[in-house]
């Protein structure tokens, strides 16, 4: 009992840095920064990169096609090898709905050292660079739309995005999609997963000029073309398997000026259906979030331990024995932590009685996390539709 005391205590003090140190990171407050509309609207492509996306392209993609935008903008879907008919269905969409013109790209198999989110990326924004889009002749982009197959977005999105950039002099601009939270299995992990990326890149620090922490949301991304060819994106991180997050800290490295907060009227449409489908899209990329470090890994699930579980096992050991020392520690870092979560939970529009059970989504977390470096090692790292990436380096 003295040592759940130590840890509880130890808890206790974790939550109140969190709380108060970690760049309020558990505030949902950081939205499009002030904007206004430019004296000239610059000229977009958007460009999206689409595997096997059937089941989700007709709520997606119309919503692209059918941006309100003042300025020159094309959309450039970029089929990554699917096998279910998605660039098909890409034309008999953009067929369907008057709109934004729409070009298909296929570029075949990705290139040694290459993901294949990375290679769509490539051949998307080199074409959207050659001046071949709808207007022929036309001069290179001057932003690009990185947005995923799943990803809805209002017909606004791409001119509150353009107004923010120009308006702050931003170099990235990325929004934080809402994901899909119907299912029991996603109310449980899915605003938990934006809480925990937000525990590890809180957006203020990422958003305060001169920042050093660097992220961003891949769903949703909107880069001068300037700085991605300053930042040599995306052949400088070909191999990324976590390439949103890649992405931010090349172009802050080149210099570019980032921001990164949770959107508004832009939404994924992907279901996660089953704990199956969730525990998939985390283990995919979790140990490679810890570099393939196993010394990160025991770190990783020693911290959990002791700042998600170690509280409720406190609280109620510490009732359970007579020891009112142990249940206060735990009980009070318990509290720390549910309302830390609970603003999350009402971006999510989901009930304050979930907020109580984050050590629970925890613990599911920290088995995810396990099993990706398990997979990792048994040759599954990384895994995703069909496609297995090997390490950095490794290639």
């Amino acid at each position: 009992m003295g040592f759940l005391l130590v840890a509880a205590c130890a808890s206790l003090a974790v939550w109140l840095w969190l709380a108060l140190g970690q760049g309020m990171f558990w505030r949902t407050d950081m939205r499009l920064p002030p904007r206004h509309a430019p004296a000239h609207w610059p000229s977009v492509a958007i460009v999206v990169p689409a595997r096997d996306e059937a089941e989700v392209l007709p709520r997606s993609l119309p919503s692209l096609l059918a941006q309100d935008y003042p300025g020159e903008v094309e959309v450039i879907l970029v089929d990554d090898g699917s096998t279910d008919g998605t660039a098909a269905l890409a034309r008999r969409l953009a067929d369907a709905q008057p709109g934004l013109p729409l070009t298909v790209l296929s570029p075949g198999e990705p290139g040694a050292g290459w993901t294949g989110k990375l290679w769509a990326l490539r051949h998307g924004i080199a074409h959207a660079r050659s001046g071949s889009g709808p207007v022929p002749g036309s001069a290179a982009p001057d932003y690009l739309l990185l947005t995923d197959a799943d990803i809805a977005h209002e017909p606004d999105s791409l001119r509150e995005l353009v107004c923010a950039a120009t308006a702050a002099d931003l170099d990235l601009v990325s929004q934080m999609a809402r994901l899909r939270a119907v299912s029991v299995w996603e109310r449980l992990i899915v605003p938990a997963f934006v809480y925990f990326f937000a525990q590890l890149y809180p957006f203020r620090w990422i958003n305060r000029p001169a920042a050093r922490t660097a992220a961003a949301a891949g769903g949703c991304v909107l880069l001068r073309t300037e700085a991605a060819v300053r930042a040599g994106v995306p052949e400088s991180i070909r191999q990324a398997v976590i390439d949103d997050v890649s992405l931010a800290r090349a172009v802050q490295r080149s210099g570019g000026r980032i921001w990164l907060g949770l959107a508004e009227r832009v939404d994924s449409v992907r279901p996660y259906a089953s704990l199956a489908d969730l525990w998939r899209m985390v283990s995919r990329s979790a140990y490679a979030q810890l570099r393939h470090r196993p010394a990160v890994l025991a770190g990783t699930v020693a911290g959990l331990l002791l700042v998600y579980l170690v509280p409720p096992a406190a609280l109620l050991a510490g009732l359970a024995a007579g020891r009112p020392a142990v249940a206060w520690a735990g009980g009070l870092a318990w509290l720390l932590m549910t309302g830390t979560y609970l603003p999350m939970l009402r971006y999510y529009r989901q009930p304050a009685a979930l907020a109580p059970l984050l050590p629970l989504t925890a613990l599911l977390y920290l088995l995810m996390t396990v099993d990706s470096a398990v997979q990792h090692y048994r040759g599954h790292g990384a895994a995703w539709k069909g496609r297995t990436y090997a390490r950095p380096g490794d290639a």
